[in-house]
């Protein structure tokens, strides 16, 4: 599989990659620096975008909100609207969006962003990230996509191959505790490439 990786050296961004390649896909990275063997672009340049993306076989978003204090969402639906457009020009059909832990659900109808406990200091991100789902649900009907919810934490870690999927609901394992490693999300991540069990919903994965 010929896989386009936006995002390709942040923390998650490098598990997958090593995972898919690991596995014998051909990984073209992307990042905004250009750096470390990737290819340099903006994610939101649609027409740069669907330029990299022709002849692959999917296309894998993992570029968070803004982190420099700065408005988080407007940035993050504009990339994602970019993305879109992209994979459109380029004809392909297959997206999977690395997204947020927040607008999982902790009870009917309340998501893990607006409870007490939730950091404020992620608090605009996971709102950010929130949006971004809302939007691929309302305005990506036409593509194969796949939203990859973490746990509540994720963090570096080992590799195990070891967890489970979830769907809108936050999972946690018997001591309360939400967390995954970001190895073990790749490892969730390039199966659902491979295998394509979760199309056009959003999917979690937690030990």
């Amino acid at each position: 599989m010929r896989i386009l990786l936006i995002g390709a050296t942040g923390m998650v961004g490098r598990r997958i990659a090593g995972e898919a390649g690991d596995r014998g896909h051909e990984v073209t990275g992307v990042t905004r620096s250009g750096n470390e063997g990737t290819v340099k672009a903006e994610a939101g340049d649609a027409a740069a975008i669907a330029g990299l993306a022709e002849g692959h076989d999917a296309v894998v978003l993992t570029v968070p909100p803004p982190r420099d204090g700065s408005e988080t969402e407007g940035p993050l639906l504009a990339t994602t609207r970019g993305v879109l457009d992209a994979l459109r020009r380029a004809g392909v059909r297959r997206l999977v969006v690395v997204g947020g832990a927040g607008s999982l659900e902790v009870a009917r109808g309340v998501r893990l962003v607006d409870t007490p406990e939730f950091p404020d200091l992620y608090k605009n991100e996971a709102l950010a990230a929130a949006a971004q789902l809302g939007l691929i649900r309302a305005e990506a009907g036409d593509l194969d996509w796949t939203f990859i919810s973490p746990a509540a934490i994720i963090e570096p870690g080992e590799r195990t191959g070891t967890f489970r999927l979830g769907g809108d609901q936050l999972l946690s394992d018997a001591e309360g505790n939400s967390r995954i490693s970001a190895e073990d999300y790749a490892v969730a991540l390039v199966d659902e490439l491979e295998k394509s069990n979760a199309v056009q919903r959003r999917i979690t994965v937690a030990y």
